[in-house]
Parts: structure tokens; C-alpha cells; sequence
């Protein structure tokens, strides 16, 4: 998947500038996907190129003038498009499990440290998710969201994004308890 299609999707929540894509990303896209502000601007750059979102000019007083996109038809054909492709599987890339992979006995202290950063992070990045979901739900029950909501895949994304730092969480204490094991 490109940054392209990332974009257009968060561009589906509304109307945006560019810092507000950016925020956009980071409570709602960051659970499958990552970028740089820097990232997010060449990229809205290209797409506006290509007709497949449309700027245009808000005029603050007090502050700098802002950009603000929208999807064009030609960006939602090209979504659709792009949500009947294949998907291609996805393959694991983290640097971690090459550390893992290659540390020796010599090196478990350090192992250690940084399987324990990580389900730190896990779990900041977890209870950040549970907050998003319950702004999602807006007290309602998850059931009857997924029923009456008009666009359920953020909520799917979610789930998504849930799960993984779940089994974070898991693999890092599971890998924890062995290292105790052969101490």
C-alpha cells in the first residue's frame, strides 16, 4: 500500500489541511499506517497534481492563510479501485527480531531492556486505542455502532490495531518469562 491511498482514506473523515491530515493521522490512521508530516505534504502535493483531491485556500484573521483538501471523484473511483485489488501479504520487518534472532547469552541484559521499552510502547499504544474506540462508540454498544454507523472501517482498523499491540504485549512478556527461565 502507498502513502497515496492513506491519505485519500483519512480524507474520507472530511475536509482537512494538512496539519489537521497530520493529526488525522495519528489518532485514527496510525494503527496501520505511519508518515511524516513532511510525508503527508509532498504527498497532498501529488495528489492535487493528479486531480484526485482539491485545494483550496481558508483566509484566517490572525494567523497564516490554510489549505484545506477534499476528495474529488476521480480520488474516491481511485479508492474503490484500490479496495477491489488483491491484497499482497504482509511480511514482518522489525528490527528487534533481528536482535533477537542474533543475541547471545552475552547479550540479554540489553535483550531485556528493549523487550521491555517495547511493551511499554505496547501498552501506551493500547490504552491510547481504547480511548479512540470509545470515542468511536460514543457510549454506544459496539453492535449497534457496527449496525447504524455510515463508515464502520475506521472501527475495523481499530480492532486491527488493537490486536496487534495485543500480541505485543503477549510476545514480549512470553519471551520475557523464557529469558527468566534460562537465567
Amino acid at each position: 500500500m502507498a502513502l497515496r491511498q492513506a491519505v485519500l482514506a483519512a480524507l474520507l473523515e472530511g475536509e482537512a489541511s494538512g496539519y489537521q491530515l497530520a493529526k488525522r493521522f495519528d489518532v485514527s490512521v496510525s494503527n496501520f499506517w505511519s508518515a511524516t508530516p513532511q510525508q503527508l505534504y509532498r504527498e497532498l502535493d501529488r495528489l492535487e497534481q493528479d486531480g484526485m483531491i482539491e485545494g483550496r485556500v481558508v483566509e484566517q484573521q490572525g494567523r497564516p492563510n490554510k489549505r484545506v483538501f477534499t476528495l474529488t471523484t476521480a480520488g474516491r473511483d481511485h479508492l474503490h479501485a484500490f479496495t477491489a485489488q488483491p491484497s499482497k501479504p504482509t511480511a514482518i520487518r522489525d528490527d528487534l527480531l533481528v536482535k533477537i534472532q542474533a543475541f547471545d547469552s552475552t547479550d540479554q541484559d540489553a535483550i531485556r531492556k528493549q523487550l521491555l521499552i517495547r511493551l511499554e510502547q505496547a501498552r501506551q499504544k493500547l490504552t491510547l486505542y481504547d480511548k479512540l474506540r470509545d470515542d468511536l462508540l460514543a457510549g454506544q454498544a459496539e453492535d449497534t455502532y457496527l449496525r447504524t454507523a455510515d463508515r464502520i472501517g475506521p472501527y475495523l482498523t481499530l480492532i486491527g490495531g488493537r490486536m496487534f499491540e495485543q500480541q505485543n504485549i503477549a510476545w514480549c512478556t512470553t519471551v520475557l518469562e523464557l529469558l527468566d527461565q534460562r537465567a
